[in-house]
């Protein structure tokens, strides 16, 4: 039996990650957790900077939460190789040919999970469509 068509034994398996610990393939709950602190942090920075009018207005104001997120998980996925989330979460951004993610690919894949409906759609090895994009996976960095 080729390889291609062999049954996983675990997650990741087929794209040379480890089973467990750092390098293996991030859980569900740890990339949400992650969503939803730089989520709430995006809020709050948002907040600060540009008044409360971002959580109810219907003009620009309204797209500040969404452009700092972007802000913060572009540049620190690109600095870091994970977003401030991830970096609590203790998980990270790594391309599959093992080359750092880089500007470019850190603003595509930034841009990508900021139109929601990319990391929605999800195929195997817990990837969506931003990761297909850039060849990137999310991985425990502990």
């Amino acid at each position: 039996m080729s390889t291609a068509t062999a049954p996983q034994e675990y997650p990741g398996e087929r794209l040379g990650l480890a089973p467990d610990g750092r390098g293996s393939l991030a859980s569900w709950r740890s990339r949400i957790a992650a969503l939803l602190l730089d989520w709430a942090v995006s809020m709050a920075v948002a907040v600060g900077l540009f008044g409360t009018a971002v959580m109810t207005s219907n003009g620009w104001q309204a797209w500040m939460v969404l452009a700092t997120f972007f802000v913060e998980s572009a540049v620190l996925s690109w600095l870091t190789g994970g977003s401030l989330g991830q970096l609590v979460c203790r998980i990270g951004i790594v391309r599959l040919d093992r080359v750092p993610l880089g500007l470019l690919r850190a603003v595509l894949r930034a841009a990508l999970v900021s139109l929601a409906l990319p990391p929605l759609v999800v195929g195997a090895d817990r990837r969506g469509l931003h990761d297909y994009a850039v060849g990137t996976v999310v991985v425990h960095r502990r």
